[in-house]
């Protein structure tokens, strides 16, 4: 916890103020931690494992991010009081540490240097939902996913990598249907991304680099090992490790 922006700088009576009422659980996979419209008694804090925030609407569902640890999730609802505007279900076995609501705001009122720092974090949640709808509204499918390829190829080891998520997921988080998806890959076939189940290989990136055109207001260039931008979801409520 103390590795997150929003507890580094608590003092050792704060902390533990927070702290003490707290408590750590472990759920297994495919566990329900949350519901659209649930009322919100905890801030959660993701120590390992991984979480799924999803929204839905008329019977249909989009994934909205991806949590790995160390997260924080449903901040700005524990600041207002207020319900989930998401749900959350672990993806694997997870390690939970679960704050009380009522605690955070009680030292937020009591810890001006607190409130602020709460204040920094929505404010880097905010900044970085704007990105994701300037991605989303600006750039056509393709384009999110070359400059999501590109993202990952600036935190792999070389031209090689992984796909972090299954393709039906990595199609929600960009936007986009599995067929869609599926067809953006073919699109990029001349650009020289290669795929072969869940390995993707890069060989032109001067190419790649003209057709995406990536742009230090979408990207978030300063966190080399964030999610990509896609991955936030879309009311601010998941903080990120870094700053």
């Amino acid at each position: 916890m103390r590795a997150l922006p929003m507890f580094a700088d608590l003092d050792a009576a704060s902390f533990e103020a927070i702290t003490l009422s707290a408590f750590l659980q472990r759920f297994p996979a495919n566990t329900q931690l949350l519901l659209e419209g649930d009322t919100v008694d905890f801030l959660y804090v993701l120590l390992d494992g991984q979480v799924e925030l999803s929204g839905t609407w008329n019977d249909r569902e989009t994934v909205l991010a991806v949590l790995r640890p160390v997260s924080t999730f449903i901040l700005a609802a524990v600041v207002l009081d207020a319900e989930a505007l998401m749900g959350a279900r672990t993806i694997e076995r997870s390690d939970i540490l679960m704050i009380p609501g009522a605690a955070i705001r009680a030292r937020m009122a009591d810890d001006a240097a607190f409130a602020v720092a709460i204040a920094r974090e929505l404010s880097g949640c905010y900044r970085g939902l704007v990105r994701s709808i300037k991605n989303q509204k600006l750039r056509t499918g393709v384009e999110r996913l070359a400059n999501y390829l590109l993202q990952l190829h600036a935190r792999a080891n070389g031209d090689t990598f992984e796909l972090p998520h299954e393709k039906r997921v990595l199609a929600s988080l960009l936007g986009m249907t599995p067929e869609n998806l599926s067809r953006a890959f073919g699109t990029l076939r001349p650009y020289g991304v290669a795929v072969n189940g869940a390995e993707v290989r890069l060989t032109l990136l001067a190419d790649l680099r003209r057709l995406a055109k990536p742009d230090p207001l979408i990207e978030n260039q300063a966190a080399h090992h964030a999610r990509p931008i896609a991955e936030f979801e879309a009311e601010m409520l998941a903080t990120r490790r870094t700053a």
